[in-house]
C-alpha cells in the first residue's frame, strides 16, 4: 500500500492487513468499521476545507 498522507486513512487501511488472521466471516465487519472510518475522515476533510469560489459560501 502506499502512503496516504492522512493518518487516519492510514491507520483504517492498516486495519486490512490483519485480514490473513482472523476468520473470514469476521472479514465483513472488519471491512465495514474500515469504510466507516473512511467516510468519517472524508466527512470530517470536507467539513474543514475552505470554501470553493463561486459556490455562494461567504
Amino acid at each position: 500500500m502506499t502512503e496516504s498522507g492522512e493518518a487516519r486513512v492510514a491507520a483504517a487501511l492498516a486495519r486490512l492487513g490483519g485480514l490473513g488472521e482472523v476468520p473470514v466471516r469476521e472479514h465483513v465487519p472488519m471491512f465495514e468499521e474500515v469504510l466507516s472510518g473512511l467516510e468519517a475522515t472524508l466527512a470530517s476533510m470536507d467539513d474543514a476545507s475552505p470554501a470553493a469560489p463561486g459556490d455562494g459560501s461567504l
